[in-house]
Parts: structure tokens; C-alpha cells; sequence
């Protein structure tokens, strides 16, 4: 039986490996966990997010505009989400309704779709 979501995996492009650090550790607030020591080589860097973790890997040639691939975060003031990401230069994009949700998307900055989505909002 599949009992939760360890960990989701998304990439950024080699050389933005500091960058995405700023964004996922710094804009989003996540916390950095350490790495095992037989991945470290590799690059990237994992973060914590509540229960699961979220695994942001190096890989170049990606065209990440083109997917509907993405990671959802569910929080618990989706209007400070939007108004911090917009004061941090991110374009929110509006989502399909879902009853019983709010929710909005966006880009992260390297073209990974993201999903902000708050449960039971008016």
C-alpha cells in the first residue's frame, strides 16, 4: 500500500544551482535539508516541505515551459502567497476552478510550473 508522497524531484538548469537555493530557500522560505553524502556529487540540494521533501536536481536542455508537470503546495493564507511572490517579481497566473480550493500558479524562476492551493477559502 502506498502510504504518503516521500518526495517530489524538479530541476533547474546546472549553472542556476545558487539561484534556485535564493528562490526555494530564501522566496519560499523552505528549509534546506543535508543531502546523504553519496549524492552530493551529483548537485542540487533538497529541501523539507511539512512532511515530504522536495529533491531540486541539476539537468540542462529542459524545456520546463512546456510541461504541465508540477509540484502543488498547500498553504494556509494563499493572498500573502500571492501578494509575496508578485513582490518578488513573479507573474501568477489564475487556475481552473476547483470546488472547495482557491488556487493560483505561477513559474518558478527557471520554468518549473508551481501550484499554491488553499482548502475551503472563500
Amino acid at each position: 500500500m502506498i502510504t504518503r508522497i516521500h518526495h517530489v524531484q524538479i530541476t533547474v538548469p546546472k549553472q542556476a544551482e545558487a539561484e534556485a537555493r535564493e528562490f526555494y530557500c530564501g522566496v519560499l522560505g523552505l528549509p534546506e535539508i543535508e543531502k546523504p553524502e553519496s549524492l552530493k556529487g551529483r548537485g542540487g540540494f533538497w529541501v523539507q516541505v511539512g512532511a515530504a521533501q522536495l529533491h531540486i536536481s541539476t539537468e540542462d536542455g529542459m524545456n520546463r515551459l512546456a510541461t504541465k508537470a508540477h509540484v502543488a503546495y498547500e498553504v494556509d493564507d494563499i493572498d500573502f502567497w500571492q501578494r509575496h511572490l508578485k513582490a518578488h517579481g513573479i507573474e501568477i497566473k489564475e487556475s481552473v476552478p476547483i470546488p472547495g480550493h482557491c488556487r493560483f500558479e505561477f513559474r518558478d524562476p527557471f520554468g518549473n510550473r508551481v501550484e499554491m492551493i488553499q482548502p475551503m477559502c472563500e
